[in-house]
């Protein structure tokens, strides 16, 4: 019995279809990396935003109880002066008249235009907490990245198809070069 001889086409296509086995099988672990790489971001991306949306809400509450505790402070205040200022004049036996009557108006006027200024000053600080969170959100969807999963089918058949490639490049190379292809060898002998 004699042992079968390699053609030179055989052997290089013996290489090839061992070479398109590993590109197939470093490139489907490249995929793979790349689809952990990629839900890692995301990943990284939802922690920060969510890091940053709990840092924002504890700086509005904080500023939302400041308002209020100064709010708080100056209705006091208020109203120990206005006290303070009926009991001064009752022990004076001052009666109400037309200026001491305009004067506590004007405590409850300065009272008011204050607690006016801190709800304006808490509206421009709840405004520019939207603003913020608006910007989170859109920060986490640039820092996220499109997921692409793995395909090992597609580059299965494009393995396929190089070695389908090759096949038919190396056979009228190996023609033209005084070999004969195997039909031609069937035809021949």
């Amino acid at each position: 019995m004699c042992a079968p001889q390699i053609t030179a086409t055989q052997a290089l296509l013996a290489l090839s279809v061992g070479s398109s086995v590993m590109q197939y099988q470093q490139a489907k672990t490249q995929q793979k990396a790349q689809f952990t790489q990629q839900k890692r971001q995301n990943q990284l991306a939802k922690d920060n935003a969510m890091q940053r949306y709990a840092s924002e809400q504890l700086k509005i509450r904080q500023i939302e109880k400041q308002s209020s505790q100064k709010g708080f402070e100056a209705t006091l205040k208020s109203r120990k002066a206005r006290a303070k200022f009926r009991a001064d004049a009752g022990d004076a036996g001052i009666a109400m008249t037309g200026s001491t009557n305009a004067l506590l108006a004007d405590y409850y006027r300065t009272e008011g235009n204050y607690k006016a200024s801190l709800a304006r000053n808490m509206d421009i600080n709840i405004s520019q907490f939207e603003r913020n969170m608006e910007a989170i959100q859109f920060g986490q969807e640039a820092q996220s990245t499109y997921v692409q999963p793995p395909n090992p089918e597609l580059l299965f058949a494009s393995s396929v198809i190089n070695v389908g490639i090759l096949t038919m490049v190396y056979k009228p190379k190996a023609a033209n070069k005084g070999f004969m292809t195997d039909a031609q060898k069937k035809n021949y002998g």
